[in-house]
Order: structure tokens, then sequence, then C-alpha cells
């Protein structure tokens, strides 16, 4: 319980310098608010501890899911999900990719039960309680939207693209057999040793 709390309120910290971040670009909008959760103790009751939070009228919504493999088509259509998303991008930005807020989900811009997955335990004193693999699923599957370019937010697709493509780059660049034989005038041309498979 007391990690729930300090996940949810963690999380909670980062969505209001996001926010402060988001709100003054023109254009940006209503920003997404994690809302806080409390402990409280009860020392008469069977169960000392309950956590307590504001109660979330109307559609109940999943933006982002732990694991990063549901399509929602809510999470990429509505002007909340985009923003979760967003969000999601600008907190993995912020900690060069040591953290990751996951499976955003609420009412409208007011969200709850939040996870937080982080690349190595205790980043920054913090133990998050969702998967590493998180993470890489995230990187993966993260298609950036208007308010990440609103925010200037680096696409990670970009640079898993710009990496495949310098070793396909690299890989056109080597001779072919083709090309030696256009290259290598026919008097200088010695007859090629081949090496037998067999041993």
């Amino acid at each position: 319980v007391i990690q729930e709390c300090y996940v949810q309120n963690t999380a909670r910290e980062y969505a209001k310098i996001y926010a402060a971040e988001a709100e003054p670009l023109e254009g940006f909008g209503e920003v997404p608010e994690i809302i806080p959760i409390f402990l409280v103790h009860r020392p008469a009751n069977n169960i000392p501890y309950a956590t307590v939070e504001e109660e979330l009228v109307g559609e109940f919504v999943k933006y982002s899911v732990r694991d990063g493999k549901e399509v929602n088509f809510l999470r990429r259509d509505s002007e909340a999900g985009q923003k979760c998303c967003t969000f999601q991008h600008w907190v993995y930005e912020k900690t060069s990719g040591s953290l990751l807020v996951t499976d955003l989900q609420g009412v409208g811009m007011k969200l709850t039960d939040v996870g937080i997955a982080t690349l190595a335990k205790g980043y920054k004193g913090f133990k998050g309680n969702c998967s590493i693999s998180f993470i890489e699923q995230f990187k993966a599957l993260h298609q950036c939207n208007k308010y990440c370019e609103m925010l200037g937010l680096k696409s990670l697709r970009t640079t898993h693209q710009k990496q495949r493509k310098a070793t396909s780059m690299k890989s056109k660049n080597l001779p072919n057999s083709s090309t030696i034989k256009k290259t290598v005038p026919k008097k200088a041309r010695e007859p090629r040793d081949f090496i037998s498979s067999e041993h």
C-alpha cells in the first residue's frame, strides 16, 4: 500500500512539471493530471492501512497498459490518449530513458492507478513497480503525435531507424564481385583461390 502511494504520487510530481512546460504552449490546451493518493492509518480496524483518493465519475479508459501490447483506439485517437502518450515520452526523455510512467488510465484528463518502470533498480532511490521490459516495449511501439512535436521531443523511431539505415548503408557500400571485375583491368586479374568447404 505504501509502494502504491509512492508510485502514484511520484508520477504526479512528474505530471506537474510536464503541465508547467506544456500548458503555456499555444494550442496545447488541458494537460492530464494524476490525482493524489493518500495513505490512511486505521489502528482500530482489522486492516490498519487504506488508501483514499478522489472518486472519478464518468467513462474509465485505459490510455496505456503495463505491457504495451494492447492497441487502444481511445489512446491513439482521443486528445487525452495522445497527451498521455506525450507525457510518457516526455518523462522518458527527461530521465534519459531511465524511467517511464505506465498504465495511464482514468476519466478524461484525470488519471489514477498508474505504474512506473525504471531501467535500473533504485533509480534515484526509487523502486518502480513494473518490469524494465515495459521501457523497451514503449520505445518500440510509441508513435509521436502533434503534442510530442509541440514539446520538441525527439522521435524514438528516428534513432532506431538511423541505426538500421546506417547498417544497411554499410552493406550497400561494400564492393561486390561485379564491381571488382569492372574496376580491375583484365591483364591484372589473377585466378582466385577457392577454399574448399571440406576440411
